[in-house]
């Protein structure tokens, strides 16, 4: 028997989220390794104890999306709730794709799954490689943009998964070098790292999209919340591919108390900043490895034995993200930021692993 699947369908790459094993540190994913704050989880389940489970989450999407309008002093109908970021980002891949004349302009490397959302929506990749640094020649992106006429141009800053940053002018000179009809997405996932938003510029270029996840600095990666900023213009074109009623209600109460406790929060984020800080600046010190620049909750680390530096990792029950042997960090690995002891365990190992010892 042969199914008829959807031409092209058998050409898109798997990510495969499922993990190899539960490791005993867990830090491949880019996840916060903290718990929610004690306040903020004595309101969510205080919360979620109301909630009616036989009615659609028209209330609790409504209020979320007044609470992020209000914040960004936005209309509501400027805000999309999406499943993380992730939906988000597929949607507007989707709706600016259709085939392969729509050209799609992001860096390499970047979020591995642009790529994959461009092969789904049929559209046509054009990869801007960074450069040996891992920072990204703006002059290059404009180009790749208006040479290709592009429909979708997308940015993801701080970039994952090499940490590295554009400042917010980098994204103006940006906005105002590539055309008005070529629309503009800003994936902010690790911006609460950074600190610098390129949210302000939302009023002056309507073809600027910004979009947002609950699931690093909240840590709420459990929920699978995001959120996208734009004009009414492109939400209601967005909002055409969504189902209805996309979103869970215990998802959406959950984000909406973090969201309205999100001061409570700012410790951890601090204590993340803290430890990718403190790491990076004693891995530099190891002989045979190289830390890139990050603005993030994670470093990415070089090393010319990387193999081998894995398997002493995955020897001692550490998970890290690894990369495939044809890409440009082939030689690298990507650690999300710990409990400083978890940071303190992994950092042994590299540690002894670099002095001959592991």
């Amino acid at each position: 028997m042969s199914l008829q699947y959807r031409t092209g369908l058998q050409d898109i790459p798997s990510y495969d989220a499922a993990p190899e094993r539960i490791w005993g540190i867990q830090i491949n994913a880019n996840e916060c390794n903290m718990p929610m704050p004690p306040l903020v989880e004595e309101r969510v389940l205080t919360r979620l104890s109301r909630v009616a489970f036989n009615r659609y989450p028209n209330e609790q999407y409504a209020d979320l999306v007044e609470q992020i309008a209000k914040n960004f002093r936005l209309q509501s109908d400027q805000i999309l709730i999406g499943s993380g970021s992730s939906e988000i980002i597929e949607k507007l891949f989707y709706c600016f794709g259709g085939s392969p004349e729509k050209k799609i302009v992001y860096p390499d490397p970047s979020f591995s799954m642009y790529h994959i959302y461009a092969k789904a929506a049929q559209a046509t990749a054009v990869e801007v490689p960074l450069e040996a640094d891992m920072t990204l020649d703006i002059d290059k992106f404009v180009s790749a943009v208006v040479d290709n006429q592009a429909s979708l141009a997308v940015i993801c800053n701080p970039n994952n998964p090499t940490g590295t940053v554009l400042s917010v002018s980098d994204i103006q000179y940006i906005a105002d070098n590539i055309p008005e009809s070529t629309a503009f997405l800003v994936d902010e996932a690790y911006v609460e790292f950074y600190g610098k938003s390129a949210t302000g510029l939302l009023k002056d270029y309507p073809n600027l999209i910004i979009a947002r996840t609950f699931s690093k600095a909240y840590g709420l990666a459990a929920t699978r919340v995001g959120y996208m900023l734009a004009s009414r213009a492109i939400t209601d074109m967005i909002g055409k591919a969504y189902m209805p009623y996309h979103m869970n209600t215990l998802s959406l109460v959950t984000a909406d108390i973090c969201y309205q406790m999100r001061q409570e929060f700012v410790p951890h984020i601090q204590i993340m900043i803290s430890e990718r800080k403190r790491m990076a600046e004693q891995v530099k010190q190891l002989k045979g490895f190289a830390v890139y620049p990050s603005e993030t909750n994670f470093l990415l680390v070089h090393n010319n034995d990387i193999d081998g530096l894995i398997e002493r990792l995955e020897a001692n029950d550490i998970g890290v993200r690894k990369f495939g042997k044809d890409s440009r960090l082939a030689d690298c690995v990507r650690i999300s930021m710990g409990t400083r002891e978890e940071n303190d365990t992994w950092y042994a190992v590299c540690k002894a692993f670099s002095e001959g010892r592991a």
